[in-house]
């Protein structure tokens, strides 16, 4: 399908760490044209880039760019997604990973950055980010202009087809999904359970 036939906005999304612009990297890679700006350039942290919008940060901006948005991926993190206006069609896929797996992530890249992480434990932290996802998951059911296609991180890892397969069926089809799957590099998977 091509880009002017989505007839939604594509969203990908999850908690920090959680994949989301290895996501994005494969959207493009697969023939999907994406929403960035580059104004976060990669780092040690994300070596192949962030694929950030710096637009969809800006509550107070509005939501212009999602004029532009039609048929497009933008990544947008879970706590920004209550701010989506309704009467635009958002299709997510939503990045899940393993908790430990994301608190050990964020430690390693605030540690690098010479930042304080949360003064909570990891049990609490833990706890509060699946209170979270549990929270939004339950508020994107309940609204009819989101729907939802999660994606193992982890499992993306180990076995992308499969995986890449449902995201192009929920997309609408017409990935080059052999493109996507080369975005696949184990090497950046640093922080295993």
């Amino acid at each position: 399908m091509a880009a002017e036939q989505r007839q939604f906005v594509t969203v990908v999304s999850g908690l920090p760490r959680s994949g989301t612009s290895m996501m994005m990297r494969m959207l493009e890679a697969g023939g999907m044209p994406v929403l960035t700006d580059g104004v976060r350039q990669a780092d040690d942290d994300n070596p192949r880039g962030y694929f950030e919008f710096e637009a969809v940060k800006k509550k107070d901006a509005g939501h212009d760019w999602l004029a532009t948005a039609q048929g497009k991926a933008v990544k947008i993190i879970y706590r920004l997604l209550y701010d989506l206006p309704a009467d635009c069609q958002y299709r997510v896929v939503f990045m899940q990973r393993q908790m430990s797996e994301i608190l050990a992530s964020q430690r390693k890249m605030l540690e690098r950055k010479g930042e304080q992480g949360s003064a909570l434990g990891q049990e609490q932290l833990a706890g509060l980010f699946r209170k979270e996802l549990e929270r939004v998951g339950d508020w994107l059911t309940g609204h009819a202009s989101f729907t939802v296609h999660e994606v193992s991180y982890n499992d993306l890892l180990s076995e992308p087809r499969p995986l890449l397969e449902g995201v192009d069926q929920f997309l609408g089809g017409g990935f080059d999904l052999d493109a996507m799957a080369t975005v696949v590099d184990a090497s950046l998977y640093r922080n295993r359970s």
